[in-house]
């Protein structure tokens, strides 16, 4: 993830959405779709070739220092595919050794999915229980420094690479936090990240937290394991949060798995390109983990490609409430061409687009109830002497003899505590309470 102006995955490559073309087997539950109509044939214009040519014997004999013919080979070659789109880049074998680490979530790293914005490095999100997720670093933030040099379009490539490095060494990021103008300087220490891409908690008896911070190779296996875990012990849950928010994405395989878990039916995401490979359509089975339980899934403008097909999948197939911000609109597939056992080209294949047909491309899911990223502080008040009838003197008592017992454990406290920890969650929360009710009240007809 080099030159400007493609994706630079520092947790995973996952921000890109990948399919391996090269295993050339579509999965089961993909069937193809009708191929693109082939282009005309565009032949090499002479000129062209002797230019690039001139520049490159130009280069040669002129640049400031010797540069030998590998290295401006490579540029060549990076800089034509850089000029494509954002996504698509040439992997050396240390490339391909990332791009191995990052679907498996085993590096030594930050912990972040950085993308290269007109020489900037932008951070699209961070990733849980990482060294950058603790430090508050946020999606939309910019590095504009690195251990106090300037990043910027000439050494932007240099500097995307000092984010790896052993685990334990110390890198200083100067961050510029989104709507703000004042950059933080943030001391980190490097760490192996392990990423556990799946957790699971009781929010409430009867309502489950299920976050997934990216979509690697194990995440569905992973998720299926750890419901099944979960409803052995607490029961089959009246409702679910599933929080894909700082989500960057990761494989479409895994996107497919994990939307199949929560469907009964119904297509998830269609994939067109020029390629007949790239041409796929997949389609859920019957199985839904939840047994149609109502979910709430939890989006920012973190949450992006195999994340936003998951939004997408479960709010076409009206599966799921989105709440949140609009997603971050990286609506494109990846595929990795394998050139020999060293190198490949990670190339845009193709678009993708949700059940009803729409493409996501820069213009992300906008949610069905949006929340502002908020914090919220408990009021300030002093104790009300008489908050109740029970706090009368002379009031009749209750002829139900426990009823009177903690009386004032509504649940309030308990809803003021995780909105001041995540207010978003909160809200979430509220309103899945609502969808059970009447999940409930319908079941009950």
């Amino acid at each position: 993830m080099q030159p400007f102006p493609r994706a630079l995955a520092c947790a995973v490559s996952a921000a890109l959405l990948l399919a391996p073309l090269h295993a050339q087997q579509a999965p089961a539950h993909a069937a193809s779709a009708p191929a693109a109509a082939a282009s005309a044939p565009d032949r090499v214009d002479l000129d062209d070739v002797r230019n690039f040519s001139r520049v490159y014997e130009v280069i040669r004999q002129a640049y400031v220092e010797p540069v030998d013919n590998k290295t401006l080979m490579k540029a060549a070659i990076s800089g034509m595919l850089s000029g494509l789109d954002p996504h698509s880049e040439y992997l050396d074998k240390q490339g391909l050794e990332q791009l191995s680490e990052d679907t498996t979530g085993q590096y030594s790293g930050l912990g972040i999915e950085v993308l290269e914005v007109d020489g900037t490095l932008r951070i699209v999100s961070p990733i849980d229980d990482t060294p950058a997720a603790r430090a508050g670093i946020k999606p939309g933030d910019t590095i504009v420094k690195i251990d106090g040099k300037a990043v910027d379009p000439d050494n932007v490539d240099d500097m995307f690479k000092l984010l790896r490095g052993k685990p334990g060494s110390k890198i200083t990021l100067t961050i510029l936090h989104e709507k703000s103008d004042k950059p933080v300087d943030m001391h980190l220490v490097r760490e192996q990240i392990s990423v556990t891409s799946v957790k699971l908690r009781e929010l409430e008896p009867g309502y489950v937290y299920i976050r997934i911070s990216e979509f690697q190779e194990d995440t569905a296996g992973d998720l299926e394991k750890k419901f099944a875990d979960y409803a052995a012990k607490h029961g089959q849950p009246k409702g679910a949060v599933l929080d894909l928010r700082s989500n960057p994405g990761g494989l479409l395989t895994t996107a497919v798995a994990v939307s199949d878990d929560f469907l009964d039916s119904g297509t998830i995401v269609t994939t067109r390109g020029r390629l007949a490979d790239a041409n796929l359509k997949f389609a859920a089975h019957p199985g839904d983990l939840l047994k149609g339980a109502p979910i709430v899934l939890l989006v920012d403008n973190g949450t992006a490609s195999a994340a936003e097909i998951v939004s997408g999948a479960l709010k076409d197939n009206h599966r799921a409430l989105i709440v949140g911000r609009r997603t971050f609109g990286k609506g494109v597939v990846q595929t990795v061409l394998p050139l020999d056992a060293d190198h490949a080209v990670k190339l845009t294949t193709a678009r993708y687009y949700t059940p009803n047909g729409t493409s996501i491309q820069a213009a992300g899911i906008k949610p069905d109830i949006a929340l502002a990223d908020l914090t919220v502080n408990p009021a300030d008040n002093g104790p009300e002497p008489i908050s109740s009838e029970a706090d009368l003197r002379h009031h009749l008592a209750n002829e139900n003899a426990g009823a009177g017992k903690d009386i004032d454990n509504d649940g309030s406290a308990a809803n003021a505590k995780l909105a001041t920890e995540d207010y978003t969650l909160a809200q979430a929360l509220n309103i899945l309470k609502g969808l059970a009710l009447g999940h409930r009240a319908s079941a009950a007809q």
